[in-house]
């Protein structure tokens, strides 16, 4: 009966997983930019889902230590993509800002770093006004940092230049506590690869002579 039974099942998850591919692939196709196979073979558990507690405690008590940088994506922003035409940075009404979820969990960030005494030293953000709220609502206070600005993927020359300038401030080890830089998701993919949620952060640790290493994401 087990023989007859695998005769049917193997075939039919072999299927199951083409098929899965093939809807990744179209959607790829259509333009989408964050599409996983996972996505396409439906919830996963939520244990599957969750940080790793140990993980995310071993990159808090690296920030307990001081001396890292928390390149931290902005915090969620109402429904959208990039900003409407025509938008300018000293009006924050003609961008897409934080949704009042965004708002909150900019907060806890804030929180989550008081409850486990991280020490957080300079806190730079982009011009962009759904980061310098992120920056501020978290931890109040908040300086301008144009190495942080949403990158300008039509001027590749200038685009090369301010990623490598911002790879050599990543490698600066921070005078005080932890540098905390928000910013927005191609920035720090085109210095980590890595591509965190909206309000997730890489924590990075300087060498100091222009480097970096990559600790790990942490979910605040």
């Amino acid at each position: 009966m087990s023989r007859t039974l695998n005769r049917y099942l193997v075939p039919i998850a072999a299927l199951a997983v083409i098929s899965a591919l093939g809807t990744f692939a179209a959607a790829r196709g259509r333009g989408v930019s964050e599409v996983t196979v996972a996505s396409c073979l439906g919830p996963l558990s939520a244990a599957s889902t969750q940080p790793a507690t140990a993980e995310q405690e071993r990159l808090w008590d690296l920030l307990r230590g001081g001396g890292r940088i928390v390149m931290m994506r902005h915090a969620a922003t109402t429904p959208g993509s990039g900003d409407p035409p025509g938008f300018r940075l000293d009006d924050c009404s003609t961008q897409r800002n934080l949704s009042d979820a965004g708002r909150a969990a900019a907060r806890k960030v804030g929180e989550s770093f008081r409850a486990r005494h991280v020490p957080v030293g300079r806190v730079l953000s982009s011009q962009w006004c759904r980061c310098r709220d992120t920056a501020r609502l978290a931890f109040d206070r908040v300086e301008d940092e144009p190495l942080l600005n949403w990158l300008d993927k039509d001027d590749q020359a200038a685009m090369r230049k301010q990623v490598d300038a911002l790879r050599r401030r990543l490698g600066d080890v921070p005078r005080e506590g932890n540098d905390v830089l928000v910013t927005h998701q191609p920035n720090i993919t085109a210095v980590t690869d890595q591509v965190p949620a909206m309000g997730e952060a890489v924590v990075l640790t300087p060498t100091g002579d222009g480097t970096f290493r990559i600790e790990g994401r942490l979910v605040p």
